[in-house]
């Protein structure tokens, strides 16, 4: 008889229990003491059904591990040694695939000068100072943009503003969100708003008019005075914190129909996670806040090294584990970061692609031109369309060919490729020169992040899994958490 061998998934504990994560399934399985002790016998060392059964039979009564054999054979966590699994099909997409997103790009200018930033710095992709594309968005552009997004969405579809600095455009935005609300009661859709802003031109007609018409705002902002001065500064070289908090305090008092996040740029020189999270949510009153490592080149002085990432995984963890106990004594706490990955390990989401970017999500440029992503807005490199002419869907499968998992070779032994799918394309190309590659810089930091998160999402399965059961409704994304 052959033996039976272990298969790929990730063993964790959580409340005192033992679970399994398998990949590529990305389904969760608390373990039963009789597949714990299965499992513990096959991991040892490979063994038959019959040698299993045996070496149990002082515990368990025989007809119950088999059981339990012939289960975890069903979900792959068990094998037979010289049975390989079988490949997993390179599926892709059916098109046309609905874009869900749009982020309109309505200028690609700043009144900051972030020295970080992907657009404006060292690492820049399209040269938004001299390069052909127009500085701001006309309103023609934004029309034909809603056009395409209606075209391109299903019932509901979701639009980004963002830059630049997006306020540099409001008479823009301002048209857009009612030419493409008018528009979409015309062709029986629905289209939600938001926008990412730096705060600094947050004036009270504007406040009111975010306030008013129910937009999504995320205030980019990287935490105390000396952080956001740091690298989040005026061409002239002042700091914007002083500008900003006391326009950041009015909104957050004015806009009460949707909760205000803030998004967090950690750099080298700035990886006081727990500090950062404190001063926003305690001393301003963001609803969540949500952090991402700075997208760099590694010669950069403000790249973060591998001790960055450690120290970095060690504060995500902490803040992990406060929220763990928040939610399990139904309390609010505005980690985005952990939220939004308990989601997607609830949902059993396995990525073919990192992200919904060229698919679900696309970036427009200031000219119209279509890209996988904002990020990628201008690239002639990237252009998937234009919103006058629809997207290249020749452009889009060759995108899609050539980014999917299956393609990665990086990524086949690593258990945490269904919540991964190899990072971000932006970080790879800036990193590697290319988007295909994947980002194997932060590796071990993914996998700490996930296996964190998956001892939260264990927990809170015992001990509170009326939360969990909430990102089952559909309106769990636009749901302020408790």
């Amino acid at each position: 008889m052959i033996a039976l061998a272990l298969r790929e998934f990730h063993q964790f504990q959580a409340s005192g229990r033992q679970f399994l994560y398998l990949v590529p399934s990305a389904a969760v399985f608390e373990l039963d003491p009789v597949a714990g002790a299965v499992i513990r016998l096959v991991g040892e060392s490979p063994r038959t059904e019959d040698a299993v059964v045996a070496a149990l039979a002082d515990r368990f009564p025989a007809p119950a591990v088999q059981a339990v054999i012939e289960e975890l054979r069903d979900v792959r966590a068990i094998g037979y040694e010289q049975q390989p699994d079988p490949d997993s099909p390179k599926f892709l997409p059916m098109m046309p695939f609905p874009l869900s997103t749009m982020v309109l790009n309505v200028t690609n200018q700043c009144n900051l000068a972030c020295t970080y930033c992907y657009e404006y710095g060292e690492d820049k992709i399209v040269d938004t100072e001299n390069g052909k594309q127009s500085k701001f968005m006309t309103e023609a552009t934004a029309r034909d943009s809603v056009e395409f997004l209606l075209k391109e969405a299903g019932n509901i579809a979701h639009m980004t503003f963002f830059g630049g600095e997006t306020l540099l455009n409001f008479p823009v935005l301002k048209s857009t969100v009612a030419y493409a609300r008018r528009r979409a009661a015309e062709v029986g859709k629905s289209v939600d708003f938001s926008l990412t802003t730096n705060a600094t031109l947050l004036q009270p007609d504007i406040i009111d008019f975010l306030a008013d018409n129910e937009i999504g705002v995320t205030i980019s902002m990287d935490g105390p005075k000396e952080m956001q001065n740091k690298f989040r500064v005026f061409h002239n070289g002042a700091g914007s914190y002083d500008m900003i908090a006391p326009k950041i305090k009015a909104l957050l008092r004015r806009h009460r129909s949707r909760p205000i996040g803030a998004r967090v740029t950690l750099t080298s020189e700035t990886l006081d996670v727990t500090r950062i999270y404190r001063h926003l949510t305690e001393e301003f009153g963001f609803w969540e806040v949500g952090f991402a490592p700075v997208t760099t080149s590694p010669n950069q002085q403000y790249a973060i090294g591998d001790s960055g990432f450690d120290r970095m995984l060690g504060q995500f963890r902490e803040l992990a584990f406060e929220f763990q106990e928040h939610v399990a004594a139904n309390k609010h706490h505005g980690f985005s970061n952990i939220k939004d990955t308990l989601e997607e390990i609830h949902k059993g989401v396995s990525k073919a692609y990192p992200c919904g970017a060229g698919l679900g999500l696309m970036g427009v440029s200031t000219d119209g031109d279509v890209a996988v992503c904002h990020r990628f807005a201008g690239s002639d490199t990237h252009k998937l369309g234009t919103v006058k002419d629809g997207i290249n869907r020749e452009t889009q499968k060759e995108f899609l060919e050539h980014h999917h998992i299956a393609d990665k070779t990086d990524c086949h032994t690593c258990w945490a490729r269904p919540l991964c799918a190899g990072g971000c394309y932006h970080e790879a190309h800036v990193r590697y020169g290319t988007t295909r590659r994947p980002n194997l810089h932060y590796c071990e930091w993914i996998r700490g992040w996930t296996d964190t998160c998956l001892q939260v999402y264990g927990d809170l399965s015992v001990r509170n899994p009326d939360f969990l059961a909430r990102f089952d409704r559909v309106e769990a994304k636009a749901e302020a958490v408790l």
